[in-house]
């Protein structure tokens, strides 16, 4: 996928919208998707919780600011994601805060599962995993590049659970490592504080930074 239409996607949300959204879904005891267990209802609402303190609390780091304000091409930051999805949770507020810093950039959010044409271009190891955040040029559509679905200490450590999970010859025994790798991929953001999210994005947007 080169390019991709963002002005006109439906179901196009701003991070505020998102906020709404979610909000109002959870108030009908709903989240986003088909899957309105009560799993996922519980999900949602941790991750209101976790968006709530980041944008509060969440800070741009002094490099991140520096790497921000060299960027002088107008982008598109659109973010595929989920209400339920805890990573989601813990790195499109920080993005929205990069987002906010520069004029030229904008972050926009669409639903993995209402947009699987543009997920399916975007897979991470064959698997639809989110957030993946895509980089486009806001004048011609083009796609730029993208990031995610989340730090690369992280991931590596994720994929390592997941295999362990396959390996494990109880589905006892992979319920438990895959609870645990939730767990431990929590705690692996609460230490990181935003920092390794901040410097990939950035990373992936660096060669972008001036004007052709």
């Amino acid at each position: 996928m080169t390019h991709i239409d963002w002005q006109n996607l439906e179901g196009r949300y701003t991070y505020e919208e998102f906020r709404q959204l979610t909000d109002n879904l959870l108030a009908e005891g709903k989240t986003t998707g088909e899957d309105h267990s009560p799993a996922m209802i519980n999900y949602t609402e941790l991750n209101v919780v976790r968006m709530r303190r980041l944008d509060k609390r969440s800070r741009l780091t002094e490099e991140s600011q520096t790497a921000l304000a060299g960027i002088q091409r107008p982008m598109i930051w659109l973010s595929i994601t989920e209400a339920w999805c805890g990573d989601a949770a813990q790195i499109i507020p920080v993005l929205q805060q990069m987002a906010d810093e520069h004029p030229l950039i904008e972050q926009h959010l669409i639903l993995r599962d209402e947009h699987l044409d543009i997920m399916d271009a975007f897979l991470t190891n064959g698997a639809r995993s989110i957030p993946v955040t895509i980089v486009l040029d806001k004048e011609t559509n083009e796609v730029l590049g993208h990031w995610g679905p989340r730090p690369s200490e992280l991931q590596a450590q994720v994929m390592a659970a997941k295999a362990a999970s396959i390996a494990a010859p109880t589905p006892e025994e992979r319920r438990e490592i895959t609870a645990q790798s939730k767990v431990e991929t929590q705690k692996w953001y609460a230490r990181d504080k935003t920092r390794s999210t901040q410097n990939e994005m950035l990373q992936t947007v660096a060669a972008l930074t001036t004007e052709e």
